[in-house]
């Protein structure tokens, strides 16, 4: 969920909780105890009797943020992974995911798709960088960073990274906390992101696969693999 009339400074939280009735309920008493105001809360994973949210917080005077950490952790079961303040109003992941699945349907372009694709990446998945590479020929279609990194690594490393993970029988992807990797279907494409701030869940995996079942279904692509 998110407030329209939301302030412009926020801070996010990503929280572990467990996966059980009131919990969350309990640490918005938490929140509101110290003045604060729940105005977003999105499901970043679930498993194993947890449950990973990231909440979205209006907090009138930033000074109070150490208190507000210590009152949630005081919630048995409930653990702070991160904290960042947010500039900006509080968005609704699923109102963010529709306007770029839209305006990635209206390029025409295999490179206006790349960038469309790699732009979408660092925004859904708040990531370090993003590139899409051309497996066949380790070549760079389109990257971006967030300013966090001067610049995302060779198209040649991104492409050895992707052979790693798809050729090792005993690597789990899902393993590999910073990195996040999908192939775009009937082609040599694949999408690579990277976060070092937290770990990369389930459910920002699946996002990577999704923009890249997008990308495939896309003429630009579907013209090029026929």
């Amino acid at each position: 969920m998110s407030a329209d009339d939301s302030p412009a400074n926020l801070l996010v939280l990503r929280v572990w909780l467990p996966d059980r009735p009131g919990a969350l309920g309990a640490v918005a008493t938490r929140i509101g105890a110290v003045g604060g105001d729940l105005v977003g809360i999105e499901i970043v994973d679930r498993g194993a009797g947890r449950v990973v949210d990231e909440l979205s917080v209006a907090l009138a005077n930033p000074d109070l943020v150490e208190l507000l950490l210590s009152e949630i952790h005081d919630v048995e079961g409930v653990d702070v992974e991160d904290s960042r303040w947010l500039s900006g109003r509080a968005e609704d992941p699923v109102v963010s995911a529709l306007q770029l699945a839209g305006r990635l349907g209206g390029v025409s372009s295999t490179t206006e798709l790349a960038e469309g694709i790699v732009a979408a990446a660092m925004v859904l998945l708040h990531a370090d960088w993003s590139m899409l590479v051309d497996t066949d020929s380790e070549t760079s279609l389109a990257a971006a960073t967030s300013g966090v990194h001067q610049e995302a690594p060779g198209a040649s490393w991104v492409c050895n990274f992707i052979r790693g993970v798809t050729e090792s029988p005993v690597q789990d992807p899902a393993t590999i906390e910073d990195l996040a990797m999908a192939e775009v279907e009937g082609s040599a494409l694949a999408l690579v992101v990277a976060r070092e701030r937290v770990p990369l869940r389930g459910r920002e995996r699946s996002v990577l696969r999704q923009l890249c079942s997008l990308a495939a279904s896309h003429p630009a692509v579907a013209q090029e693999s026929s």
